[in-house]
């Protein structure tokens, strides 16, 4: 089992995916600002620190062998440029600089690329992707385009849209390629990569985030 810690506990995806590790038997501490301690989840660790600073990291990380890294600006948007870079950018920098040569495993989450829009958003991920194997790091980096899930519902309207787009040979790939995928299949590609480290780098694209199952609804 592995021993985790996770950046970003606290949000959308962290909220679920830690009940799921610990689910799955393995150790969980959280990186939170102070304050936030009361916000972990039952049963997760909680160590004060700034996700934006590469000590805090790296005290938080302790004998962990596996980082997973969920921060992030909530419900991006073109207008919150200037925060990708303050907050998204910054903190993986963090991450990475406190983990290499440290943990065994880094688990990120990127985005879709390339794509029409969001184009700081993508380049800002695109480029914590880099600072991953300019580390060296053994790495599992999922790459959904947007996840469905509680208060983020709105494009499950496009859902028809793109059954269409991947039935048609000259869309297909990029149907499928920024396709939407499920908060519960997110998690359970996390707790996958979790379960199973990689060697070098995997990248999980939404056909493989799609396909992970054993999350307990």
């Amino acid at each position: 089992m592995a021993n985790v810690v996770i950046t970003g506990s606290t949000g959308y995806m962290g909220r679920a995916l830690a009940p799921e590790l610990l689910r799955r038997g393995h150790t969980v501490r959280a990186l939170v600002r102070p304050g936030s301690e009361s916000k972990v989840p039952v049963g997760v660790t909680a160590v004060k620190g700034n996700a934006l600073d590469a000590a805090s990291v790296s005290a938080a990380i302790g004998d962990a062998d596996t980082l997973v890294h969920l921060v992030g600006v909530s419900h991006p948007s073109p207008a919150k440029a200037r925060e990708f870079r303050e907050i998204d950018l910054a903190s993986v920098k963090a991450s990475v600089a406190g983990a290499a040569g440290r943990v065994r495993h880094f688990v990120y989450v990127s985005v879709a690329h390339p794509a029409p829009v969001m184009k700081e958003y993508i380049a800002v991920r695109t480029e914590g992707e880099a600072l991953i194997h300019a580390a060296g790091l053994n790495a599992t980096i999922l790459r959904p385009w947007y996840v469905l899930g509680p208060g983020h519902w709105w494009p499950a309207i496009l859902l028809p849209i793109y059954w269409t787009m991947e039935l048609i040979p000259a869309t297909r790939e990029g149907a499928r390629r920024l396709g939407l995928v499920r908060l519960i299949q997110m998690v359970a590609a996390l707790a996958g990569a979790v379960d199973s480290p990689a060697t070098g780098i995997r990248i999980l694209e939404p056909p493989e985030i799609r396909r992970a199952k054993n999350v307990q609804k």
